[in-house]
């Protein structure tokens, strides 16, 4: 029997049948099995790749062997920190100042603390202070995301703001009323100021009769508590109304920038067609012209396309004039608007220029490196304020938002344009300084 299988799977592969190459990987992996079994044998393990190596560590290889992984550094976490708030926009750190404005009104809240303090030394139970202090503390690190939440607009916590909730009417069994004046500042991130206000006087009201009840009203208590639930809620509602305005005025600076980048593409595209609309329309007439003609007579057709070829050539001469210096671009106007893109990004920036005894050809140049530097101060850097002088040939731009080391090299945009200044003979140069200043340096014969 084991004969006649043999014969058929030799008759078989001798047919292209794929068994044959089947039983070669077979006794491939049944070899590679013996040797693993085998005294002394090492097997190998390839290293895989962890893809959380990215996220707290790296991966350390030996040879082909993964043999662990190394924990960042512990003050990676700090770096990060260090670095996001360094590439921060003024946008985002104006969201952070009024987040932090916020937070301040958990003050409130956290003077039930001290309440708790003075109850346990009057006498109240440890572990009545103890559990209030716990449900106090976490109302607190509760408190901190409904506001991050509305600046974001995100949808209304509604967990988290009936948590704090229940969390607010246990405490005040104890009594601790702080975190009542807090909870109504969280609520009026989200609910309508009729809400928030009957929800207010509610409190107000609830927490006066108590004491009432308990024999200990204080008129000053009650005005303490009425002022304290107005600057919550009144701080809420300040911020909030802050921070539209600032997201507003935020869109509205980059709807300026998008605005005036659409203006120049629709100038240079009026520039396009008033070059290339008369000349494409004579090459289209004398070339219908020259089908005509080639009916009549071979000399005259040629004729007519040799005018077509020279019109071809002048306005590939036009189109390429054009691409390279973007027309001879008026330097005034170049200033006026980098002048009116920086000021919608927010970047104040100080124009003085005597362009009056520069040739046209420094003009074109001077213009095209203005432009060239207004791009690098809004991709490249977090400027705040921007200085443009030009006096005898010379342009210097000069901008806070430095973000690299002293002599960092150029952005790679300003290459080209250098081999351009030089070809004029003239210099361009672009680095940082000491003085915490980036600037650009570019002179060429007046």
């Amino acid at each position: 029997m084991g004969g006649a299988r043999g014969r058929h799977q030799r008759a078989q592969a001798q047919q292209g049948h794929p068994l044959r190459h089947h039983d070669r990987r077979g006794r491939a992996r049944d070899g590679q099995r013996r040797r693993e079994r085998a005294p002394g044998h090492a097997r190998e393990r390839p290293a895989r790749a962890v893809g959380a190596a990215g996220r707290g560590g790296r991966l350390v290889l030996r040879g082909a062997h993964q043999v662990g992984r190394v924990p960042a550094a512990r003050g990676g976490a700090v770096v990060s920190v260090i670095s996001r708030v360094r590439n921060a926009t003024k946008f985002d750190k104006a969201r952070w100042v009024i987040i932090c404005s916020s937070d301040t009104l958990l003050i409130v809240a956290a003077l039930g603390f001290v309440q708790l303090y003075v109850g346990w030394q009057e006498g109240w139970p440890w572990p009545l202070a103890v559990t209030a202090a716990g449900l106090l503390l976490v109302f607190i690190v509760l408190s901190l995301r409904p506001f991050r939440i509305a600046t974001r607009g995100g949808k209304r916590p509604t967990a988290i703001l009936a948590v704090t909730g229940v969390i607010v009417l246990l405490l005040s069994v104890v009594p601790v009323f702080w975190a009542i004046a807090t909870w109504l500042g969280l609520v009026a991130a989200f609910a309508r100021k009729t809400t928030v206000i009957a929800l207010s006087v509610a409190s107000i009201v609830a927490v006066n009769l108590y004491v009432t009840l308990a024999n200990s009203f204080l008129p000053e208590l009650a005005l303490v508590q009425v002022l304290i639930t107005a600057l919550t809620v009144g701080g809420t509602w300040a911020n909030l109304r802050l921070w539209h305005l600032t997201k507003e005025a935020h869109e509205g600076q980059e709807a300026l920038s998008r605005l005036a980048v659409s203006e120049e593409r629709l100038r240079f595209a009026r520039d396009l067609n008033d070059l290339l609309g008369q000349s494409l329309t004579d090459i289209a007439a004398r070339t219908s012209h020259a089908e005509q003609t080639l009916r009549s007579g071979q000399e005259a057709a040629a004729a007519e396309m040799f005018e077509v070829r020279d019109l071809a050539r002048q306005s590939l001469r036009e189109v390429r004039n054009v691409v390279q210096n973007y027309r001879a671009i008026d330097l005034d106007e170049v200033l006026a608007s980098v002048r009116a893109v920086l000021e919608a990004a927010d970047v104040r920036c100080t124009v003085r220029a005597e362009i009056s005894s520069l040739s046209p050809e420094t003009r074109t140049l001077l213009a095209t490196v203005v432009r060239e530097g207004a791009t690098n101060v809004l991709k490249h850097s977090k400027a705040e304020r921007c200085t443009i002088t030009i006096q005898d040939g010379v342009l210097e731009m000069s901008n806070d938002g430095v973000n690299g080391p002293v002599g960092e090299h150029a952005p790679n945009g300003l290459a080209g344009l250098a081999q351009r200044v030089r070809a004029a003979g003239g210099t361009l140069e672009a680095e940082p300084t000491r003085e915490g200043r980036y600037v650009l340096r570019a002179a060429v014969p007046a």
